[in-house]
């Protein structure tokens, strides 16, 4: 869903540490955070996310198709926002394809790294899942550097190259078809090619973890079945749910889980439900679904949004982004879900979760607990 960067036009069409413990009590258990004051939030969810490790499996640092933003310094508001929002571990992944993907993914790199280098008292980067505990530790937001594609690997030999310059984490399709399977959105879906069973190989080999998220069924199918361990679903729903292309099947939910895989639920309204009112618990039915299904161990989020998500983008950017997809996408007037739509949103889901009954213990799984074993696992 999240859009490219640098924003070409093939490339679009392919494709906080630190919670406020201080904040006031305003009623007996309920507490509200200087940077929303209007929000008030249960003692238990506070504690939770406090004491959680939270990763969000598909979260850009910033929804933005300026390309001179990576040069940005974050002011001191916005880097407040990050460490209030009680997320450590940010997927941070972008749709790139086109003739050009690899030099597009160099520069991507770079850029975003180097964003983080610049903001170094807000970021660190993660080569390990131990990275992501020190982070939480120490208060940072760890940055996962992950690219919603593969069409950057021109050759086998370009996973070890993109796993030296700091890529742990790749989708293997877009929505369309490359050389490595179908997209999502693609009328015929071929499954993954000889090449494309290759590259998974060679993501394993090379302790990268491989992302099905926008991969078409049988691609998706083939893909979990050709890895020798466990893959991801990053960021995505149940069809069982809403019927949407980008979603996925029981049957993949089910083959995902059995190899260990970990799958991200998503906030991105049409992905959600099918008709509005769209909020935070129907994307926890979601959740419901996929734990009633394959157990509280394969499921986590993946919201596929920055802080503020793409209904705060400026209309001119937001426009174009709409106009980027195939009509199957399926806008409505609003992308995020309402509950879901700000810094804090973390907060108002672990309410749901509280409201649905979940133990602390799955809850804290579901937040990051699950994403930290299977990349603990894929990573070494």
């Amino acid at each position: 869903m999240t859009p490219s960067f640098p924003m070409t036009r093939r490339a679009m069409i392919a494709g906080a540490a630190g919670v406020a413990l201080s904040a006031p009590m305003v009623s007996r258990g309920a507490y509200a955070f200087a940077a929303a004051p209007a929000k008030v939030y249960s003692r238990r969810a506070v504690d939770l996310v406090a004491s959680s490790l939270v990763i969000d499996m598909l979260a850009p640092l910033k929804i933005t198709l300026d390309e001179n933003y990576v040069a940005h310094r974050l002011t001191e508001a916005e880097a407040a926002e990050f460490r209030a929002s009680g997320i450590t571990g940010f997927h941070n992944a972008f749709g790139l394809g086109g003739p050009d993907a690899k030099a597009q993914a160099l520069e991507y790199l770079a850029a975003w790294q180097g964003f983080a280098g610049r903001n170094s008292h807000v970021f660190t980067l993660v080569d390990t899942a131990a990275d992501l505990d020190r982070a939480k530790a120490d208060g940072k937001c760890a940055v996962i550097m992950g690219i919603q594609n593969a069409e950057h690997f021109e050759s086998v030999a370009d996973v070890a190259l993109f796993r030296r310059l700091g890529l742990r984490c790749a989708q293997l399709t877009y929505n369309s078809q490359n050389r490595i399977g179908s997209g999502s959105t693609d009328r015929v879906d071929g499954g993954v090619s000889d090449y494309g069973a290759a590259i998974i190989a060679e993501m394993e080999k090379q302790k990268m973890l491989v992302d099905v998220s926008h991969c078409g069924d049988r691609t998706t199918l083939d893909a979990i079945d050709i890895a020798k361990g466990p893959i991801a679903i990053t960021h995505s729903n149940a069809r069982a749910l809403v019927d949407h292309p980008r979603v996925k099947t029981d049957e993949a939910i089910k083959a995902l889980a059995a190899k260990g895989g970990v799958m991200g639920i998503t906030g991105v309204r049409m992905f959600v439900r099918a008709s509005d009112p769209t909020n935070v618990g129907h994307m926890a039915d979601h959740i419901d679904h996929v734990a009633k299904l394959v157990g509280i161990d394969h499921v986590g989020i993946g919201s596929d949004a920055d802080l503020h998500g793409y209904d705060d983008m400026k209309p001119e950017e937001y426009a174009v982004l709409k106009g980027a997809y195939k009509d199957s996408y399926a806008f409505r007037d609003k992308i995020d879900i309402d509950g879901f739509d700000h810094p804090l949103k973390t907060f108002d889901l672990v309410e749901e979760l509280i409201r649905r009954n979940y133990s602390n213990d799955n809850i804290r799984a579901v937040l990051g607990g699950n994403f930290r074993r299977l990349l603990a696992q894929v990573w070494g």
